[in-house]
């Protein structure tokens, strides 16, 4: 059987199962003047992972495998935004206020799109979600089903929020989950590597993680 170098053990890869998730590569969590900025975070980090990403991207699609993209985004209207999410933390702009690249996570704005180094490319899955997780509230799990995927490769931001929320959610559906250790970040270094601890622990609960190169060199042979 295939297998994908990985911690706590090889990952056992079918290659006609797997896809990519790339999480909420947005520009309102990687440029100045979007949310993640308006948090007071150094967003610099995100952008450092820019080119493992994009390398991880161009694997899969090279393999002809299926790479799925998030965006955090709500309505114009808010409808979609609870009370709960928009009042917490003490950012400087909230969501739904106007920054500098348009109102922070609205659909169809500036800074809510995804990075243009990243960018989906025809007939890739895009999934706007209005919660952390990318299970909720979105056609996730029937797209995944209809594609026959069971098996899941995840990238993107930010490790402990949305990256694995949207791990748990696909734990508990069935899902085998990997996360690819250079394509993910935190604005908080301590809680990326807590994540990943988190997610391998015990017998790979949650799931498995990897080096980009060695997921890269084993889908190859897809």
């Amino acid at each position: 059987m295939a297998a994908i170098k990985a911690e706590p053990f090889a990952f056992p890869v079918k290659y006609d199962q797997l896809a990519l998730i790339v999480i909420d590569m947005q520009r309102d969590f990687a440029e100045p003047g979007g949310f993640g900025a308006s948090l007071g975070n150094d967003v610099s980090r995100i952008g450092r992972i820019v080119p493992d990403v994009r390398r991880l991207i161009q694997g899969f699609r090279y393999a002809g495998l299926p790479v799925i993209h998030t965006m955090e985004c709500h309505r114009p209207d808010l409808s979609d935004l609870p009370p709960a999410k928009r009042n917490r933390g003490n950012p400087v702009l909230r969501i739904g206020d106007e920054g500098p690249m348009g109102r922070i996570l609205i659909r169809g704005e500036p800074g809510t799109a995804i990075l243009p180094e990243l960018a989906p490319i025809n007939g890739e899955v895009i999934i706007e979600k209005p919660g952390k997780g990318a299970f909720y509230a979105t056609g996730l799990g029937e797209i995944l089903q209809q594609k026959g995927i069971k098996q899941l490769v995840f990238a993107g931001v930010t490790t402990e929020v949305c990256v694995q929320t949207t791990m748990r959610e696909a734990n508990d559906r069935g899902y085998e989950c990997l996360l690819a250790e250079e394509a993910t970040e935190s604005y908080f270094p301590e809680f990326k590597a807590a994540t990943i601890a988190m997610i391998r622990a015990q017998g790979a609960i949650v799931g498995w993680t990897a080096h980009v190169d060695d997921i890269l060199e084993s889908i190859t042979h897809a």
